[in-house]
């Protein structure tokens, strides 16, 4: 790709965005574990063939940019971890958005960066510039007046607990995307391999969540109904990934920035939560979004 590695942050977070807004649309008044399954299982089918392709026949392959590389066992089990961290963040966040607006659950989820700024630099030696600190404290600052808008819908962030249950996804995410610099960076896998690897691995991970759900009738309260939106959730996540894996992957990115340019999507998730589902107080949310997005745009000053 020509773009560089910050322009591949933003592409994906436009398709992030989408991304959320298929999430929600799929687990309104549905069953999380099926939604959650399902959605998996539809981004790992696309890599199915590469993966196979690969192996009998790479050098037929119509671009190299699809080539699964062959890996080490110790390798395969990196990627499962991988799955692991990133389907324990999906499953608190698929919980919490079934129940929170999209304009609320969206910008908590757009913390993130916070935290992975805060280990990207204690851990990996990156060091944000004063601008870049700036910007934090401005992203603090728009999320606590978030707090108090949000107070008005009945949502207390003390006390609600799916906030809580955002917030735990959000941190987990964090920790994600600390490790996808570490298997993009470090270790140099491919865009390919770690993606092809990671959906797959992904359902085997959500796996015996779904069958828990089946075997247990107290578990279904809430029937499963199949929507087009579950499906649109797999796909948007394969673009969405590959754009973000393929900025992560070049060698001058910095991991403290790519995750808060990614996290520009919170724009199209309040746009899509007032006009599609109807939430409320949308003057109050652009001004904290607007904040939030001020924070963004001073932590991707590189200079």
């Amino acid at each position: 790709m020509n773009l560089s590695w910050y322009g591949l942050a933003l592409c994906s977070a436009v398709f992030l965005g989408l991304y959320d807004l298929a999430k929600k649309a799929a687990v309104r008044n549905n069953a999380i574990p099926a939604v959650l399954f399902w959605s998996v299982v539809s981004g790992a089918l696309p890599w199915l063939p590469f993966v196979l392709w690969s192996k009998l026949a790479p050098e037929t392959l119509p671009l190299d940019a699809l080539r699964v590389a062959p890996l080490t066992l110790p390798e395969h089990a990196l990627l499962c971890l991988k799955s692991f961290i990133a389907g324990s963040s999906w499953a608190f966040a698929y919980a919490a958005l079934k129940h929170l607006p999209l304009s609320v659950a969206a910008p908590i989820r757009a913390t993130s960066p916070l935290w992975t700024i805060l280990v990207a630099t204690l851990c990996f030696g990156e060091r944000p510039n004063p601008r870049q600190w700036l910007g934090i404290a401005v992203i603090l600052g728009s999320f606590y007046a978030f707090t108090w808008v949000s107070q008005r819908e009945g949502i207390d962030f003390r006390r609600n607990r799916h906030v809580g249950l955002m917030l735990v996804a959000t941190l987990l995410a964090s920790a994600s995307a600390l490790y996808d610099k570490f298997l993009l960076q470090r270790l140099r896998l491919d865009v390919a391999t770690v993606q092809a690897w990671f959906s797959i691995y992904l359902v085997a991970v959500t796996l015996p969540w779904f069958l828990h759900w089946r075997a247990v009738p107290a578990n279904r309260r809430s029937p499963f109904e199949w929507r087009r939106s579950i499906p649109a959730i797999g796909l948007l996540l394969l673009v969405t990934d590959f754009l973000y894996f393929s900025a992560v992957h070049r060698p001058d990115a910095m991991i403290s920035l790519v995750s808060p340019l990614r996290r520009t999507s919170v724009l199209v998730s309040l746009i899509a939560g007032v006009h599609l589902f109807r939430e409320r107080q949308l003057w109050s949310k652009i001004l904290c979004v607007t904040g939030l997005l001020a924070g963004v745009f001073l932590l991707s000053r590189l200079n």
